[in-house]
């Protein structure tokens, strides 16, 4: 398998990616009085995703690029969050963006430790 050029020939990018336009989708119905609270919140945090780890992806160093892979992980966690309030106040159906970030911070997490084992 040929390593990967870009960032965006990871398939956790690929995923990641697709969240993001899934989450944009959900919210393009939320309440008018959730603009500037938990739409805004959801959305720059499914951004944060993608957008840490093609920054970390273009880092040279191991410490560099996992400080980068760590923030795009904690943001998926505070994505985790959102769409537990998000059914809980009955603004739409979540189940399968859980799942699609359950995938990811599985794929992130053995991506991490991958990068943290090679010498």
């Amino acid at each position: 398998m040929l390593p990967a050029r870009s960032f965006e020939d990871v398939e956790i990018w690929k995923k990641s990616h697709q969240f993001v336009l899934e989450v944009y989708r959900l919210t393009e119905n939320f309440p008018k009085h959730e603009l500037y609270g938990l739409l805004s919140q959801l959305r720059r945090a499914a951004v944060s995703i993608p957008a840490n780890f093609a920054e970390g992806f273009g880092k040279a160093t191991k410490p560099d690029k996992l400080r980068f892979y760590s923030i795009s992980q904690g943001s998926l966690e505070e994505c985790r969050y959102y769409l537990i309030l998000v059914t809980d106040l009955g603004y739409g159906q979540t189940t399968d963006l859980k799942y699609m970030l359950e995938e990811i911070s599985k794929m992130l997490g053995s991506y991490m430790h991958k990068i943290r084992s090679d010498r």
